[in-house]
């Protein structure tokens, strides 16, 4: 296993010297005490939950609902549309989990891409993909920039990095994932690593790191050693956020203050639970950051993510749309619910897609089991796929050395 110093080799400095990245994250504000450190305390799971997830766990009806009882429908984007630019000037394409492509004033981001199969270190074991990609990596256009929030599996898939690598792209990161991607084989002069409120330059477009709540975990070894952050992308005309992993903090009021106004946010409502809150948002507390990264105000749209994709948490699988459709319907935010791979533009013509298409594949609840609307189930459903429980592969609280393959 690789030390410390050998995987953080300087990535983004040019000439700088070998350390140079290691310097620079020792002088990094969120640096102290050999790890980096969260904008407020952050507990990664709440004291006395492991004998309640391992109930959980071995709850029938819990674990059925945790995956779709169908095939989840899935749009495959035209190639017309694929290659014409949104007349609005801003289109997203939610492609699952946190992965979005940005088509924004011009340019063209992607966010978190994760294309394998399972978020995981093995190709054997860990999260299985509820749903096939949208499209290909290859029928993708080219991208100007891939934006990547933290190390965890689910959100920094090694071979969809080496895979767009080879299209000549640019790279934005967190403080010390670069060194991953360095070492996957991306030309060090293709990345820009960033501190929280550092920003880089992409064509036209300001690409800016800015906090959140969460922690990073790859690996077996620990160590908070790799920055984790939510991303702000301004173009000439359009502003968009994408929260990356957080936990709620009051925050994200600031960022908006900053950087905002926001045409459009991308927040993390899923893979939430009681056993740590502080970690992953609750799609109420979702709708909440909208509201502050807008300054108290509904404005904007907001496309939830980090959900629908992999089996991540204990709750049913649909109840974070449900949840988030009831909060947002109760603030009067502007939410767009697509099916993966589905494209809109939040200040287009037409309306933003919005059709509950969740509901005809979601493992119906129990007879007398109140759903997220308040009302109780009539009948039980059918069956579906088992999974789920504690944070699995995709988020253990684990930083550096590497597992299997190089990842």
């Amino acid at each position: 296993m690789r030390s410390l110093a050998a995987r953080l080799r300087p990535a983004a400095f040019g000439a700088d010297p070998a350390g140079e990245r290691l310097e620079r994250i020792r002088r990094s504000p969120q640096w102290a005490d050999g790890q980096f450190r969260n904008p407020v305390p952050t507990r990664m799971m709440l004291p006395g939950s492991g004998r309640a997830l391992l109930r959980a766990q071995f709850d029938r009806e819990a674990r059925r609902r945790r995956a779709p009882a169908g095939a989840i429908p899935v749009h495959r984007p035209a190639a017309e549309t694929r290659s014409a630019p949104p007349p609005s000037g801003l289109r997203l394409t939610w492609m699952g989990h946190s992965s979005v492509l940005a088509e924004i004033d011009g340019h063209r981001v992607l966010f978190d891409p994760v294309w394998g199969e399972r978020c995981s270190p093995f190709a054997f074991a860990g999260p299985r993909r509820l749903h096939p990609v949208p499209l290909p990596l290859d029928d993708l256009a080219p991208v100007d920039v891939v934006v990547i929030s933290h190390d965890h599996y689910d959100h920094l898939d090694m071979a969809a990095v080496r895979a767009l690598a080879a299209t000549g792209t640019r790279f934005a990161v967190p403080l010390g994932v670069g060194a991953d991607l360095e070492h996957w084989g991306v030309d060090p002069a293709r990345i820009d690593e960033l501190d929280w409120h550092e920003s880089a330059r992409v064509g036209e477009l300001t690409l800016t790191a800015t906090p959140a709540r969460h922690f990073c975990g790859r690996g077996i070894v620990r160590g908070m050693r790799t920055l984790w952050a939510s991303w702000v992308v301004a173009g000439p005309e359009h502003r968009v956020f994408h929260s990356g992993d957080t936990g709620y903090y009051h925050g994200f009021a600031e960022t908006g203050a900053a950087y905002g106004p926001f045409d459009a946010t991308m927040i993390q409502i899923g893979a939430y639970s009681e056993h740590w809150p502080e970690i992953h948002m609750t799609p109420e507390e979702g709708v909440r950051t909208h509201l502050d990264l807008s300054g108290g105000t509904p404005a904007g749209a907001l496309l939830p993510i980090h959900w629908g994709t992999f089996n991540l948490a204990p709750h049913p699988w649909e109840e974070p749309a449900e949840r988030t459709v009831a909060a947002a319907r109760e603030a009067g935010v502007r939410l767009a619910a697509p099916r993966p791979g589905e494209p809109f533009e939040p200040g287009g013509d037409g309306p933003l897609p919005g059709e509950p298409w969740w509901r005809a594949v979601a493992v119906p609840a129990a007879a007398g089991e109140r759903t997220a609307d308040g009302d109780r189930a009539v009948a039980p459903g059918g069956a579906g796929p088992a999974a789920g429980g504690a944070p699995e592969a995709a988020h253990r609280p684990y930083c550096s050395g590497r597992a299997r393959g190089g990842q």
